[in-house]
């Protein structure tokens, strides 16, 4: 699979190397693995604030290939899609997946072997079983009030 991120002329482990406000535009793209979780709906107990994930994707999101079929322009479809920056980290990065590149590095973690910085590929996500590849129902189909019948452990 051609990988829809250009990761060619990118500093060598700038992800290991700079602060994430100290990256380009390029390489903050760069970051994002394709596993395509963060396009699934999620939900926030009120109570505790914990977040649940659910196998209900955004009507946007490309189940085979893990992308947003509309990534430039998403917003004129889905308003409240969040625009993940340097500087809204802090109020927004819980709400990724716990195997987000965004996440791990905002917690001063390193990137799992199976991304594609490190492995090379773009395939190594769904190699490693943790994409949402062949197994999400979409938000057309599920109620919202059905979503806590569809959450999901996340797969890591």
């Amino acid at each position: 699979m051609k990988d829809p991120i250009d990761r060619s002329g990118l500093r060598p482990q700038f992800w290991k190397r700079l602060p994430l406000d100290k990256l380009t535009k390029k390489e903050w793209e760069a970051l994002c693995d394709g596993c395509g979780k963060c396009c699934l709906n999620k939900l926030e107990d009120e109570d505790s604030g914990e977040v649940a994930l659910t196998r209900v994707a955004c009507r946007l999101l490309d189940d085979e290939t893990c992308r947003c079929t509309q990534y430039p322009i998403r917003h004129q479809f889905v308003p409240e899609c969040i625009v993940l920056k340097p500087s809204n980290l802090d109020t927004h990065a819980y709400w990724m997946p716990q195997t987000c590149a965004y996440r791990l590095l905002w917690e001063g973690k390193p990137l799992y072997d199976w991304h594609p910085l490190i492995s090379g590929t773009p395939d190594s996500v769904h190699k490693a079983g943790v994409s949402v590849r062949g197994w999400t129902v979409s938000e057309f189909e599920t109620p919202e009030d059905e979503w806590e019948d569809h959450i999901i452990e996340e797969p890591t």
